[in-house]
């Protein structure tokens, strides 16, 4: 059955057991500890594709590596768990969530969406000296040293994507922009978006913003139609399908690129896989043979086709692009404590801060922030672009993000204060 971001989930899972990476396996005795990781992340409401499914991967990879005998830290052995909480991306539960977390279940990381629910937190977590994870690296300030972002660097990884597409597809000149409203998502998206069109040399025609409460999508689409367009882009955007729907019954024949495409067969089904062809966004699935042959992603345990067979076994219909992005950080997170000689949150974020080169999904990368946030606590590296191959997503080329950030970052924070958005 095809579930929506709204329906993904009706039922909260309960804990669930984390893991790490391709370490050596050891043995499972009664002496044995067990370390806690936090998940304050949305299981329910319109942000639950973006939560839940990352504690399922994250149960997966738990599973491969508790099996395996866990971690070793400093002689002991160590059984990873996860303790989660839903805030259903509720700033009030959010803190809630985050205190229990910490109080009560003793969890040395707190994984975390991104946006004012971890704004909402981190004052009691600087206090509390709690290692804490985001998506966003737009939540770092020069006062947020605990937070880090060590996977998903969204949304500058955008900008790898319309580079490809620019190189592709030189006739493409003219682009519009289709997004939320909300500052996090939507408007931080839709600025790196304009940036990469405007480095690239491609006119931005027109960007709309539109709320959470919209139930017809085509007069929104029929105003950016009219502005004909060669590029119709949907920066981070929770109704991606219902707005490529409208794409396919107006009849757009431009091309599209999106930020994600969570649920993708749901979109196939509303329109058809030839309309979809082509598609550029930038979440691949982890059957993708490129990320089982190419040396340097990092996704080890379970290796990501393995990962992806087992996520779609248990969780069919139900993966999006966080599905492995928490087990990723869960993974760096385990070597970093191995190498740290220690689970404590601070003793791990020191040996974190101290890699100049950390490792991430797509493989080596650079601390980077500072110049737009005010701290460099953002893992930023390679970051694949990813099309529409007959009705499958598949890996057309990993790019460099930290490469175009060095060379246009100053257009990128230009975009970003137009739209009233905070940088240093």
């Amino acid at each position: 059955m095809s579930i929506t971001r709204r329906k993904l989930v009706k039922t909260g899972a309960a804990g669930a057991a984390l893991s790490t990476l391709g370490l050596p396996a050891l043995s499972w005795g009664a002496d044995s500890k067990i370390v806690k990781i936090g998940m304050n992340i949305p299981m329910t409401g319109d942000y639950a594709a973006w939560g839940l499914p990352g504690l399922y991967g994250s149960k997966i990879v738990a599973d491969s590596i508790n099996a395996k005998g866990g971690i070793k830290v400093d002689g002991d052995n160590y059984k990873i768990e996860i303790a989660s909480f839903d805030h259903a991306y509720e700033t009030a539960k959010a803190i809630q969530g985050y205190k229990t977390l910490v109080m009560d279940d003793d969890v040395k990381m707190v994984m975390m969406l991104g946006g004012p629910t971890v704004a909402s937190v981190l004052p009691w977590a600087q206090r509390k000296r709690m290692l804490t994870t985001t998506h966003l690296p737009s939540d770092i300030t020069p006062k947020t040293s605990n937070l880090l972002a060590v996977c998903e660097s969204h949304p500058l990884y955008n900008v790898t994507g319309v580079e490809w597409l620019a190189e592709n597809f030189p006739k493409a000149q003219t682009a519009v922009i289709c997004t939320t409203n909300d500052i996090e998502y939507g408007k931080q998206s839709a600025a790196t978006y304009a940036a990469a069109f405007e480095v690239a040399g491609i006119d931005v025609l027109a960007t709309k913003f539109h709320g959470f409460d919209v139930t017809d999508f085509a007069p929104l689409v029929s105003s950016l139609l009219a502005k004909k367009p060669d590029v119709f882009c949907i920066a981070t955007d929770v109704f991606t399908t219902p707005l490529i729907e409208q794409l396919y019954q107006q009849g757009f024949k431009g091309k599209i690129i999106s930020c994600t495409l969570d649920l993708y067969q749901e979109t196939i089904a509303k329109t058809s896989k030839e309309y979809v062809e082509g598609l550029i966004f930038q979440f691949p699935d982890f059957d993708d043979p490129v990320l089982t042959t190419d040396k340097n992603v990092y996704f080890p345990n379970p290796p990501a086709n393995k990962f992806a067979a087992a996520f779609n076994k248990k969780h069919s219909g139900e993966w999006s692009a966080v599905a492995w992005e928490y087990p990723s950080i869960l993974q760096v997170w385990a070597d970093t404590a191995v190498a740290a000689g220690s689970i404590e949150p601070m003793d791990v974020l020191e040996t974190f801060k101290s890699n100049a080169t950390p490792e991430h999904a797509f493989g080596k990368a650079h601390w980077w922030g500072k110049e737009m946030w005010g701290l460099d606590n953002a893992i930023v590296g390679n970051w694949p672009v990813v099309v529409m191959k007959d009705g499958k997503a598949r890996i057309v080329e990993i790019r460099s993000v930290y490469d175009w950030l060095e060379k246009h970052g100053d257009v990128l924070k230009k975009h970003m204060q137009k739209l009233d958005l905070r940088t240093v």
